[in-house]
C-alpha cells in the first residue's frame, strides 16, 4: 500500500479552509493544517478540534503575534504605508508571514505541497503564491477554492452540511471577515453594494461615533526611531501596545474605513474596515515627521510611502525592492523620536502637541513676535531669484 501524500493547509477555522480539509482529503492527501495566531482573537482550541473532527491528521497554532507586529506591521508603519491613502494593509502584511511560516512546517512535516483556502478574486491567493513561489519555487500549491466546483458559499455551506463538516457559518450571515492586531476587514452579503450604508452590525470592535464618549479622550504615544514604545509615558511591548490603542480607539469611534479598492487581479472591491491603534499610530507619525525631517526628504518619503503600499498589496514583501526600500525608511527613521499627544473624540483622530530633541521646529525663526530672528530683508532678493526663470523680460 503507498504512502499518502502530505500537504500544509493555511487554516483559519472558517467556511473554506474547513470545505478544504474533506476536498484535499478527497484528492489523496493527508492535511496538516497550519493555524496563525496574529491576534485575530478566535478560538483557537476550538478551531483545532474542528479540524480534527473534518479529519486533519495534525492542526499546528504558531503564536506569529509580536513577530507580526514587530516585523511587519511596524516597517509598514515607518514607511508611512496606506494602499490609496486608506488601507492600512492589515490582512496583506499577515500573509507573507503566515506564508513563510507554513513552508517552515511543511518542511518539518516532510510534506509534498501547501495550501490556501483564499479565492481567484482576491489578493490573498496572489500574496501566499509568490511567497511559495520565492521561497520554495519546487513546491505544489493547490488552491481549492479556484480549483473546486462550489460556487458560491450558499453551495460550500450545503456541502459542509452533507459531509458534516463543523462550521458557523449560515447562509444569513455571510460576510467574509477577517481580524488580526492591526484590523479587521468585511466583505460580502449587502457590503457588496457600494451604495448600502454599513450596518451596525457590520462593525465589531469600533463604536459608532454617535455612541461615542461626550468628553475627548487623550493619549500620548512616544516614539524610538520611527516605533511606539510607549503609552501615556510607559513602556508596552509591540503587542501590548497595539491591544492597548485599539481598545482607546474603539471606545472613541477611530478607525473605521469605507473604500472602493483596486485589487491586484483588476477589479473593484468594496471593502470595510476597523483599526483603531493603526489610524492613532499612523497620525502620531507623521505629526513627528513633520517636525524632524527635513522638507526635501518629506517629499521623496511620499513617493516611497505609495510604492511601498504597493508592493505589500501585491505580495512582494520579499523582493529586492522592498528590502532596499526598508534601509532607506530606516534611514530617514533615525531622527523619528519623542512624543505625540492626540486627542479621540467623536471617531475622529487630531494631534494635540508634538516634541522631539531633534526638532527642526525653530521659536525664534517662526515667531511674529518678540524674539524673532528672521532677517526678513533676505526676501526681496530670494524671491527675484526664485522668481527669475519665469520672467518674460
Amino acid at each position: 500500500m503507498s504512502k499518502r501524500k502530505k500537504v500544509v493547509l493555511a487554516y483559519s477555522g472558517g467556511l473554506d479552509t474547513s470545505v478544504a480539509i474533506k476536498w484535499l482529503m478527497d484528492k489523496g492527501y493527508d492535511v496538516v493544517c497550519y493555524m496563525a495566531d496574529v491576534g485575530q482573537g478566535a478560538d483557537a482550541e476550538r478551531a483545532v478540534k474542528r479540524a480534527r473532527k473534518t479529519g486533519a491528521v495534525k492542526c499546528v497554532v504558531g503564536d506569529l503575534k509580536d513577530k507580526f507586529i514587530k516585523d511587519y506591521v511596524f516597517r509598514s508603519l515607518k514607511a508611512g504605508a496606506l494602499y490609496q491613502g486608506k488601507y492600512n494593509l492589515a490582512t496583506a502584511l499577515s500573509r507573507p508571514l503566515i506564508a513563510d511560516e507554513m513552508l517552515s512546517v511543511a518542511k518539518k512535516e516532510n510534506a509534498d505541497c501547501v495550501a490556501h483556502g483564499c479565492t481567484g478574486k482576491g489578493n490573498d491567493q496572489v500574496r501566499f503564491e509568490v511567497t511559495f513561489r520565492i521561497k520554495a519555487p519546487r513546491v505544489k500549491i493547490f488552491a481549492p477554492v479556484r480549483e473546486w466546483e462550489l460556487k458560491t458559499r450558499e453551495q460550500e455551506i450545503d456541502y459542509a452540511k452533507k459531509h458534516k463538516i463543523p462550521i458557523e457559518q449560515s447562509k444569513k450571515k455571510l460576510y467574509s471577515i477577517d481580524h488580526n492586531l492591526w484590523g479587521i476587514s468585511v466583505e460580502g452579503g449587502d457590503l457588496e453594494d457600494p451604495r448600502v450604508e454599513p450596518g451596525k452590525n457590520t462593525f465589531i470592535s469600533v463604536a459608532h461615533p454617535s455612541e461615542t464618549p461626550a468628553k475627548p479622550g487623550y493619549v500620548t504615544i512616544g516614539f524610538k526611531k520611527g516605533i511606539p514604545v510607549s503609552v501615556n509615558g510607559r513602556k508596552y511591548g509591540p503587542v501590548k501596545l497595539i491591544e492597548k490603542l485599539n481598545k482607546a480607539g474603539a471606545r472613541h469611534g477611530i478607525g473605521r474605513v469605507d473604500m472602493v479598492e483596486d485589487r491586484l487581479v483588476g477589479i473593484k472591491s468594496r471593502e470595510v474596515y476597523e483599526s483603531p491603534a493603526s489610524e492613532i499610530l499612523y497620525e502620531a507619525h507623521t505629526a513627528l515627521e513633520e517636525l524632524v525631517i527635513d522638507r526635501e526628504t518629506r517629499r521623496f518619503q511620499k513617493a516611497v510611502a505609495d510604492r511601498y503600499s504597493e508592493l505589500v498589496y501585491y505580495g512582494l514583501w520579499f523582493t529586492p525592492l522592498k528590502e532596499a526600500l526598508d534601509a532607506f525608511v530606516d534611514k530617514t527613521q533615525e531622527k523619528v523620536s519623542g512624543d505625540v499627544r492626540l486627542k479621540l473624540y467623536k471617531g475622529k483622530v487630531s494631534v494635540a502637541g508634538r516634541e522631539s530633541p531633534s526638532s527642526l521646529y525653530k521659536h525664534e525663526l517662526a515667531t511674529y513676535g518678540e524674539g524673532d530672528k528672521f532677517d526678513q530683508s533676505l526676501a526681496k532678493g530670494f524671491i527675484d531669484l526664485w522668481a527669475m526663470p519665469y520672467r518674460r523680460q
